[in-house]
C-alpha cells in the first residue's frame, strides 16, 4: 500500500543520491530505508532504483513515479499548512437563562447564534431558576448566566422592571390605569411557580383578604401565559412577560421590582467578549 512514509523515503533517496545520506536526512537506519524502498517497489510492481557500484540511477518507471511523488508530497504539505493555519473553532458558549425570562427574549438571544455562519459562536442554553443557575455557574458548568441580581454591585445590569397583574387583553379591567387588590377577589388565578416572588405575592393577597380560585399552578411560563391570553384566568408577573393577547396593569401597593443582569463565571471573560454576548443581550433584553 502506497503511504506518505514510502513516498518521502523515495524522494529523499533521489535528492541525496545515496542510501546513507537519505537515511541520515530522515533520521532512520539504512536497513530501514532499504526495506522501505523495497516495499515501495513491491507495491508498485516495478523497480524504481538501479543500484550501481558508485551511484544510484532511476529506472524509467522511477522517473515517472518521481513526478507523482513530488506532487503527492506537495499536496500533503499544503494540507498540513492549511489545517495548522486555520484557527480552531471557538468552544460553545454555555449560557444559563432565568426560567421566568420571556420566551421571546430567550428566542432572540438564540436566534443571533443560530445557523452556521462563519465567525459565529455556538450556543447552548440552559433554562432554570436562579438558584440552579448560580450553582451550575459556581461548578463551571455554565460560562455565564442571565438572572436576577441580588445586590447593586452584582453582575452587569441589563434591565430593571416592575411587577403587575397580567390580564387577558379583552378583560373588563384591562383598560384601567391601576388595579385595587380587592377588585381581583372574584377572579380565577393562574399561579406561575417559576415566579421569583411567589411567596411574597401569596402573602400580599392573603393580607388583603383576597383568596382566589386557582385554575392552574405551573412552572411552565408559556402555558400560564397562554391560559391568561385565552381568558382562563389572570396572573402576576414582570411587565415584560405581557405579550400577544395579554396586558400588564399596575396593582396598588404591589411595588416589587426585579433587576435582570449578566453574571460571568470566573475566568470566562475572554470567551464572553469574543462571543459578543453583551451586545446581543443589550439588544434582546
Amino acid at each position: 500500500m502506497l503511504s506518505r512514509r514510502l513516498v518521502r523515503q523515495f524522494i529523499a533517496l533521489v535528492d541525496t543520491g545515496s542510501f546513507t545520506a537519505a537515511a541520515t536526512r530522515l533520521h532512520v537506519s539504512q536497513p530501514t530505508l532499504s526495506a522501505g524502498i523495497a516495499e515501495l517497489e513491491r507495491s508498485l510492481g516495478t523497480p524504481l532504483i538501479l543500484r550501481e557500484r558508485r551511484a544510484l540511477r532511476l529506472t524509467e518507471a522511477g522517473n515517472r513515479f518521481l513526478i507523482h511523488a513530488r506532487a503527492i508530497e506537495r499536496e500533503f504539505s499544503l494540507a498540513e499548512r492549511g489545517v495548522l493555519e486555520t484557527p480552531p473553532p471557538a468552544p460553545p458558549l454555555r449560557l444559563g437563562v432565568l426560567a421566568s425570562l420571556a420566551t421571546r427574549t430567550t428566542a432572540a438571544i438564540a436566534a443571533h447564534y443560530a445557523g452556521e455562519a462563519a465567525g459565529k459562536a455556538l450556543l447552548t442554553l440552559t433554562d432554570a431558576p436562579d438558584a440552579d443557575l448560580r450553582r451550575r455557574l459556581a461548578e463551571h458548568r455554565l460560562d455565564a448566566i442571565v438572572t436576577t441580581l441580588r445586590s447593586a454591585d452584582e453582575g452587569e445590569l441589563l434591565r430593571e422592571e416592575g411587577y403587575a397583574m397580567i390580564l387577558p387583553a379583552a378583560h373588563r379591567l384591562a383598560g384601567q390605569p391601576l388595579l385595587l387588590p380587592e377588585e381581583l377577589a372574584d377572579e380565577t388565578m393562574i399561579a406561575r411557580r417559576s415566579c421569583e416572588i411567589l411567596a411574597e405575592t401569596s402573602r400580599f393577597f392573603t393580607a388583603r383578604g383576597v383568596r382566589p380560585h386557582f385554575a392552574l399552578r405551573s412552572a411552565n411560563e408559556d402555558r400560564c401565559l397562554s391560559l391568561v391570553a385565552a381568558g382562563a384566568g389572570v396572573t402576576t408577573g414582570p411587565v415584560s412577560l405581557a405579550g400577544p393577547g395579554t396586558v400588564a396593569v399596575p396593582l396598588k401597593d404591589y411595588n416589587y421590582r426585579r433587576r435582570i443582569g449578566l453574571i460571568v463565571a470566573q475566568g470566562q471573560e475572554a470567551l464572553i467578549a469574543a462571543s459578543g454576548l453583551r451586545e446581543v443581550l443589550r439588544e434582546a433584553i
